[in-house]
Parts: structure tokens; sequence; C-alpha cells
């Protein structure tokens, strides 16, 4: 999620800026069909998509989601299942799905189609031969849709595998207004004004950040933006690949950086012991408890931080706010995301017309008009999303092109980046423990790195 320049700052602004006023000048279209007989060749709401009639044919879907992505997912295949005729099932995953998929193969009975939320999950799995290639019209709609880097991500070896339906920004940083308001703050661009802004508000009686240090892939989140910014897209594939080891000279460096914050316990909730007690979901809704005397004033993490918000009554883009992850040194501010892939199990009529569906701005309207969705298809339209805070996060994603970096852990054997109290998890938690241990972090994470890429 791979090649290219990082997106900076000022094109961030620029760009946000003139979608926001372009957006305030039309109403985002409801997702709804034409009211076309199911099945017809007709194209809808404008896009030019025709899908075949699948009167008749009943199709699987397995993913992970669970409450409200699992409604919102439902309603975008309601909406195939108007256009088409057929029949299709939400069938609910475990994570990792990798495993709970290759149990259903096993047993032969597979979906037609799986929402995959790692690169390395889609190459996991064509290795293993179960996923099959993106048929004509699918693969015509993600050309015409998306970014090379998104087109690339769910390629293996030059075959188009997997359609990026949801895409996450996980480069944002969430504050407390009233906290920053009442510390006299604003919010900072670089990562030493960052630094220097955490200062101000603890000054002001509150503290300044809140991590959920509990969760170890949020550490890996604060890694891989400090790393992307500081060390350039190239190091940042290699690392990635384990290509470059991670007693990289450059590896230091971003850990010396972090520690500029883990290392003093003021700065953050609840002090070092508090936030490797923290899980992410209270890191979020204890920034946004208390007004201005909240635990925390600020948190890092992706768009999804949203619905952990919302739970606490704080209004978005009035209570809590957001800014891009500041950049490091000289480097250019980072995009890192996430994101889920559909992929296909089988390779049926029915299977391929709902990749194709996928690959449209028709099926990412639907769920960008509910919240809490960020789509990396650039042919939808920002006004389709419910506000302007996530119209905000989404163009930084678009705009970035072909600068952004998928999750670096996401990328990686999930024995090394995705497992609790193992691998990268678990020597993060223990940096944040003891951030002035860089050269033992470094050789921890080297010696589980080799023995996760080996195996």
């Amino acid at each position: 999620m791979r090649n290219g320049r990082t997106l900076r700052l000022g094109v961030v602004a620029a760009t946000t800026a003139a979608v926001l006023a372009a957006a305030g000048c039309g109403g985002a279209d409801d997702g709804g069909g034409t009211g076309a007989a199911p099945g017809t060749k007709a194209p809808t709401n404008g896009s030019g998509l025709a899908l075949p009639s699948l009167k008749g044919e009943k199709i699987e879907v397995a993913a992970v989601w669970t409450g409200p992505e699992q409604a919102n997912f439902t309603k975008v295949l309601k909406e195939f299942e108007k256009r088409t005729g057929a029949t299709v099932t939400f069938v609910p995953a475990q994570d990792p799905i990798v495993n709970f998929l290759g149990t259903k193969i096993a047993g032969g009975s597979p979906p037609d189609v799986a929402m995959l939320p790692q690169v390395g999950a889609i190459h996991q799995a064509a290795a293993q031969k179960w996923i099959k290639p993106l048929g004509p019209e699918a693969k015509a709609q993600l050309a015409k849709n998306y970014s090379k880097g998104w087109q690339d991500l769910g390629a293996v070896d030059g075959t188009a595998y997997g359609v990026y339906f949801k895409a996450a920004n996980k480069s944002l940083v969430w504050y407390n207004a009233a906290a920053f308001d009442n510390a006299g703050a604003s919010e900072p661009k670089t990562w030493k004004d960052f630094l220097s802004t955490a200062e101000t508000i603890s000054a002001s009686g509150v503290t300044p950040v809140s991590v959920g240090g509990a969760d170890g892939w949020t550490l890996t989140d604060w890694f891989e933006n400090v790393y992307l910014s500081q060390a350039g897209p190239e190091k940042y594939d290699q690392l990635a690949k384990h290509t470059l080891k991670w007693t990289d000279p450059s590896v230091a460096e971003a850990l010396t950086t972090l520690a500029g914050l883990f290392g003093k316990p003021a700065l953050l909730a609840g002090g070092t012991n508090g936030a490797l007690q923290t899980e992410f979901p209270v890191s979020v809704t204890q920034t946004f408890t208390g007004g201005d005397r909240a635990k925390a004033a600020m948190v890092f993490e992706g768009d999804f931080s949203a619905v952990n918000i919302a739970e606490t009554g704080a209004k978005i883009g009035t209570d809590a706010k957001v800014f891009p992850f500041p950049a490091v040194g000289d480097g250019a501010a980072p995009v890192v995301t996430g994101g889920d892939a559909a992929v296909a199990l089988k390779d049926t009529k029915g299977a391929q017309a709902l990749l194709t569906f996928l690959a449209s701005p028709d099926a990412a309207r639907i769920w960008a008009a509910e919240g809490g969705f960020l789509s990396p298809n650039k042919a939808l339209d920002p006004a389709a999303y419910p506000n302007d805070v996530q119209r905000t996060m989404a163009t930084s994603l678009i705009g970035a092109g072909d600068g952004f970096r998928f999750d670096m852990s996401d990328q990686m054997p999930q024995s090394f980046g995705g497992t609790p109290g193992k691998g990268e998890w678990k020597a993060l938690q223990d940096f944040l423990k003891n951030p002035k241990d860089i050269a033992g972090t470094q050789a921890r994470l080297e010696a589980e790195a080799a023995k996760a890429y080996k195996g």
C-alpha cells in the first residue's frame, strides 16, 4: 500500500482544501440502484458499470468484520443482489482469516470470495493456489479506478488477484480540541513541533499523549510512520522484505526518535506502566472523556479511531479533530495504510462479478455514505463521505497516489509482524518499557525476524 514519493503535508493540505470546497457544492449519491430489473446489463449510477444476470446463483463472502462493519458491508452486498439477482451470504470468519480459509478448503467448502486484511495473506493464499486471478471485467475496473500502487498490492508475481475495497489511513493524530484550546496549542507539522506541543499541553496540566501499548500493533504503527518519514520509502520497502536487517543504523535512528517521546513517562497517559496496560480502544476513549481535563490530549492511530471516539459522545470535527502524522527530520510526512482486499476462491461467474462490483465506485459509495470507511478507489466522489473529517482523511489517502506504503507489519510473516506477545509486537512493548535499550531492541527484532523469514 508501495512505490513512489510519500505525501508531503503541503500537498495534503492543498488537496484537502480544494476537495472540501468542491464538496460543499454538491450532495452525495445515496448509493442506491436505478431500479432496473435484476441482472440487466444497463449502466447504473452513471458509472457505466454493467453486471451479468446471476439469477439463482448463490455466493458466499467471508470476512472478519463484525458489528457496524459487517452491517455496512451487507448493504453493499444487498445492492449487488439487487443488480444481478444473485443471493449473497456473509460468512463470519475468525482471525487470522488465512487459518479459517485453510480449514474451509480442507473441508471442501471454501467461500466464493474472501476479504483478506494483509498483503502477506494474499501472497500466502496465492502460493497455496487457493485464490483465482481476476477476470477481464474486474481487471478493467481495477485499472480504471485504482492507482498503480493499489493494483500492485493485490498482485503476486505480476498476476492480479485482489481488489482493495476498504482502506485505512494510519498516519493520523486525533486530538481533544478543548485540551488544545486550554493549553493554547496548535497542530504540529513536524516531529520537533509535536514534542514541543506535547510539552506545552503537559504544562497546562493535561497529559499530552495516550498510547495503547497493551496492543503491540499500535507500537508497530508508531515505528512505521517514524521510519517511513525518516528513512524513506526505499529502506521501508527493504526492511519490510527483510533485505535490510533490523540492526541497520536507520532502525536505530527511528527508535532513537521514538525514545524522545517514549522515554518521557510524564508525557504518556498513565506513564510507561499505564501505556503498557492500555488497550487501543481505551487509548482513544480516555482522550475524549472529561472535556479539557481528559486523561490525554492526543492519540495516534488510523481513521478507524472514529468508531471509538463516537462511543464517548465527542463530536468529530468539533470536540475531536485530527492532523496528519508529523514529518520527521527532513523527511516527508508519512502515509501508512492498511486495507482489506477481495479475492476469489472459486473461478465462477458470480465471484468474478462481485469482484468487478467491489472494484467500482458504485460499491464504495454505499459504505462511504455510512461513515467509518475509506476507499482507495480514486473514482469515488469525495462528496459521498458524510462529513469533512472523513473527506479530509480520504483525500490524504488518494492524494498520496503511489507514494503511500502499506502497513509494514502486515507485509511480514504473521509470526513476526502479527502475533500478540511475540516477534515485533513483543520487542516494541519491551522497548516502550525501556527506550534506552536501542541496540538490544534491534538485536531482538533481527533475531525474531530472521527466524520468521527463514520459516
